[in-house]
């Protein structure tokens, strides 16, 4: 899931600090904004723009930071609203939406600990890419 490597260069520890700041920013955003998703979305969009002119390191693991926070808004929207709905309508609680909640759950403990991981990972200089995300952000974020 999750692949760490050299990148094609030694980052500087300016660099590797930005790009460790890129997965840091959405854990913040969580603290801040649990129960609206689109509050971890907004925070690595605005860390993404001011850092995109930045070295290809950087772009790189902002982009990735981006796409994660990007797939997780809707995962976690759907969510929201679906329980928004069983508590302000006549709907009942199904095992389809215990199986989703569940699910969310195990997707976003997984996304935690995946973030901080690579947060840590990264801060230290070393290139980690995330199954998916990793392979779109390289078609995405050009040297």
């Amino acid at each position: 899931m999750i692949l760490v490597q050299d990148f094609e260069y030694k980052p500087g520890e300016h660099e590797a600090e930005k790009a460790s700041g890129s997965y840091l920013m959405s854990l913040v955003a969580l603290v801040g904004g649990l129960p609206f998703p689109i509050i971890n979305l907004f925070a690595t969009l605005g860390f993404f723009m001011a850092n995109r002119k930045g070295t290809h390191f950087v772009r790189w693991h902002c982009t990735q930071a981006l796409l994660s926070q990007f797939s997780l808004l809707f995962i976690n929207s759907f969510g929201f609203w679906w329980t928004i709905s069983i508590i302000f309508s006549s709907e009942q609680i199904t095992n389809n939406y215990i199986a989703y909640i569940i699910t969310i759950i195990i997707f976003n403990l997984t996304e935690f600990v995946a973030t901080i991981y690579t947060a840590i990972k990264t801060g230290k200089g070393q290139h980690v890419s995330w199954w998916l995300y990793g392979d779109v952000t390289n078609l995405i974020c050009k040297p």
